[in-house]
């Protein structure tokens, strides 16, 4: 019974973390518009098909738990702990050296599906798999831990 009450807890505070980071739509028009600053994750690694992509870079934020990946052209918002991942519009996005902001962010409705999700520790790496769709490409990505073994991102 406590095992459930803390992860409740826990689902809840990180709902209640990320709820000022991502609005929703109706908060987006009411308000003043909500800049997020995504900054590059250091000693990442990224591969489509079991091969790097040509050009490929993953951004992360203050909030643990969410990274955003751009792959060519199109940009992925991956929400790891829910285990989804979003279409982002590239129009939102502005580059600026090193960081990358999120002018007016919103997430999408619907997250794009996706398949056979596997997200586990391999020595100092996270690594995260996954498929788009039933018969679709695969996604993996490895992010590197904190020497106590806790995710930096």
């Amino acid at each position: 019974m406590k095992l459930r009450l803390a992860s409740l807890c826990g689902c809840l505070s990180s709902v209640i973390v990320l709820a000022p980071v991502f609005s929703s739509p109706a908060r987006a028009q009411s308000g003043a518009s909500k800049t997020v600053i995504w900054k590059e994750v250091a000693f990442a690694i990224l591969k489509f098909n079991d091969a790097p992509p040509k050009s490929w870079n993953i951004y992360h934020t203050e909030k643990h738990g969410w990274i955003l990946t751009r792959i060519w052209k199109r940009y992925l918002l991956i929400n790891l702990n829910e285990q989804e991942v979003y279409d982002v519009d590239p129009q939102t996005l502005v580059p600026k050296g090193d960081t990358l902001e999120w002018t007016n962010p919103e997430i999408p409705d619907d997250p794009i599906q996706i398949t056979g999700w596997n997200q586990r520790d391999v020595g100092a790496l996270r690594r995260i798999r996954f498929r788009f769709g039933k018969d679709g490409h695969v996604l993996e990505i490895q992010l590197p831990l904190k020497p106590d073994g806790r995710p930096m991102y």
